[in-house]
């Protein structure tokens, strides 16, 4: 297969990108600037230059190609509704480019804050409530296009994909305890956030490309809630500073752009996703990545 992939130099995506490649796939990556081209002639990929707002580069890489990874997305949290109208708007461009010829398109989507406090599973389509988010509603445009012929896949990511080379809010969280000196969680840190290897989403990705039906939901949960003091907790004994509770209005001002997502309960399953298609999560979980020091830059100080 060729694969058409965005953000194929990103921190997922390069990962995407050297698996299909190691599965004797061909690989056309977008790349934004000289360097990421550089980066995926280096991995064996061709670079196709360009941004996410190009949308006739995006229509050329999808026609081009025998399927599309969209996993390239704009983390502007400063002005967020702009960045998620420009995925919108690519996700459409691609979409429209391989109406009616059943070739796949799998889309990186996001499980933080979708029914919270919840257990939530595949078949959670966000129409229960009348309140959609804008990347939800992506996601729910995508899984319409089947209707289209077009092999639609959306691909959920929990908020923490770990591994080496994070630079999300996991090493946001290390920072910002560094910088504080104090780890912290709130209230009672009982809250969860499910977790996934970047290397078992990665394969996710490559499967769903691969044999995933149209319409399909899937969830890259390794681990279905990890209780955030937890995280905390591992961050405080590697960075040695103190582990403390704080109540949900110090958040903004202790962790900045993260406050509003680090006290959500999102649990969430993948239980259907990997009966659907043998996906089976084979790397260490989100607290042996902390304990091992992958996002520390020294050994563990007792």
């Amino acid at each position: 297969m060729k694969v058409f992939v965005t953000g194929a130099t990103g921190y997922i995506g390069s990962t995407v990108v050297r698996q299909l490649i190691m599965g004797g796939h061909q690989v056309v990556g977008l790349a934004r600037t000289d360097e990421a081209a550089r980066r995926l002639h280096a991995a064996g990929a061709v670079p196709l230059p360009g941004r996410l707002e190009d949308l006739d580069v995006l229509a050329h890489g999808a026609d081009s190609c025998d399927g599309v990874a969209h996993l390239g997305f704009i983390h502007d949290f400063a002005d967020f509704a702009r960045c998620c109208a420009i995925d919108r708007q690519a996700v459409e461009t691609l979409g429209e480019t391989l109406a009616g010829s059943g070739r796949p398109l799998v889309i990186a989507s996001g499980l933080a804050g979708l029914c919270p406090s919840t257990v939530v599973t595949e078949d959670f389509t966000g129409d229960t409530d009348g309140a959609v988010s804008p990347r939800l509603a992506t996601e729910q445009a995508l899984i319409a296009m089947q209707s289209d012929g077009v092999r639609s896949v959306a691909v959920r990511l929990p908020p923490t994909v770990h591994g080496p080379g994070d630079h999300g809010f996991v090493a946001q969280l290390v920072r910002t305890a560094r910088e504080k000196q104090m780890s912290c969680y709130i209230g009672d840190g009982a809250n969860r956030w499910p977790a996934v290897n970047v290397e078992d989403a990665a394969t996710l990705f490559c499967m769903a490309l691969e044999a995933a039906p149209a319409g399909s939901r899937l969830h890259a949960v390794a681990e279905e809630g990890v209780p955030f003091r937890q995280i905390a907790a591992a961050i405080a004994d590697h960075v040695d500073v103190p582990l403390r509770p704080i109540s949900a209005d110090q958040a903004v001002d202790h962790f900045g752009w993260l406050g509003g997502i680090v006290a959500l309960d999102t649990p969430a399953s993948s239980v259907a996703t990997r009966d659907l298609l043998g996906w089976m999560p084979t790397h260490p979980s989100l607290l042996a990545d902390l304990d091992d020091g992958t996002y520390f830059t020294g050994p563990k100080e007792r």
